[in-house]
């Protein structure tokens, strides 16, 4: 063989190798893709429509890939450097970090407002447990009872009850139209009023005082909870700036004097420094979370 030829050819082999790579790399990152506006868009679409807010699939995909590739570009652009080669892997490693967080975005946002709107309708079902005791009281069946709460608008309760009214209509049966109540809004206060609605209808018990005691059992589990929360104040606030400030230390020093930092940013021990203070930053704010997570 030429000695001439052989350079040209370990060089074609290794472009063939990273052509390779670069396609295999590039058909997983397809399949995931598309998986995600499949399955995961579709799921997510339905569990946004359990919050009665219609977004279509179509939407939550585009709003995610918009907001992963402005987060990519921002992160690389920060972190990175396209001058080394170095440097450019540190970009793209925390650019590709923050798309991939962006990508989940649409799910962490949807666990926030499921959370909070189960807030609502455990404060709202108090109020509800005593006009239905009261509707019962004056002759109204326990259909109607619900109908009273819907008359008054409050949501997302009369959403929520209206719903089960309506499932009633078109055939559901009462039970499995209370089961699918329970799955929409997941609160435990739910779950009990439908378990004594089904004791009461099986053995014939006075809902009247099932509704009121269960509303003062809930009520008095507030009280609890936020002289819970009123204690614990103090300590989630010292856990927030603590957890915060290794990172808004980076920010800043980042803003000051970029040329000290890039070089940490670019360097392969700087990277697997960032990668294990992130590791110990998601631990501590898990370990915290199921520290202060003190159920009544």
């Amino acid at each position: 063989m030429n000695a001439g030829l052989a350079p040209i050819l370990i060089a074609l082999l290794f472009a063939s190798c990273f052509g390779l790579l670069a396609y295999a790399i590039g058909q997983a990152v397809r399949e995931a893709m598309q998986t995600y506006s499949g399955t995961y868009a579709q799921d997510l679409s339905r569990q946004y429509e359990d919050l009665f807010l219609f977004i279509p699939a179509r939407r939550i995909v585009h709003l995610a890939r918009l907001a992963a590739v402005a987060l990519f570009l921002l992160l690389f652009f920060s972190f990175g450097d396209v001058g080394s080669s170095s440097g450019a892997f540190s970009g793209a490693l925390f650019g590709g970090a923050g798309a991939v967080a962006a990508l989940f975005a649409p799910r962490i946002a949807l666990r926030v407002l499921r959370e909070r709107r189960a807030r609502r309708f455990n404060l709202q079902l108090v109020d509800a447990l005593i006009n239905m005791s009261g509707a019962l009281r004056a002759g109204f069946s326990i259909l109607q009872a619900f109908e009273t709460v819907v008359k008054q608008g409050q949501n997302p309760i009369a959403q929520e009850f209206g719903l089960f009214l309506q499932q009633i209509r078109v055939g559901v049966r009462f039970d499995e139209a209370l089961r699918h109540m329970e799955e929409r809004v997941g609160s435990d206060d739910l779950i009990l009023m439908n378990q004594s609605i089904e004791v009461a209808r099986l053995t014939g018990g006075n809902l009247t005082e099932v509704f009121e005691k269960i509303a003062a059992t809930i009520r008095e589990r507030m009280r609890i909870e936020q002289r819970i929360r009123s204690l614990t104040s103090q300590q989630r606030l010292q856990a927030l700036v603590v957890g915060a400030m290794p990172v808004l230390l980076m920010f800043a020093m980042t803003l000051i004097d970029p040329k000290m930092m890039m070089p940490f940013f670019a360097s392969r021990a700087g990277v697997m420094l960032l990668a294990l203070v992130a590791m110990l930053e998601v631990l501590g704010a898990l370990l915290i979370r199921k520290i202060m997570a003190i159920r009544v």
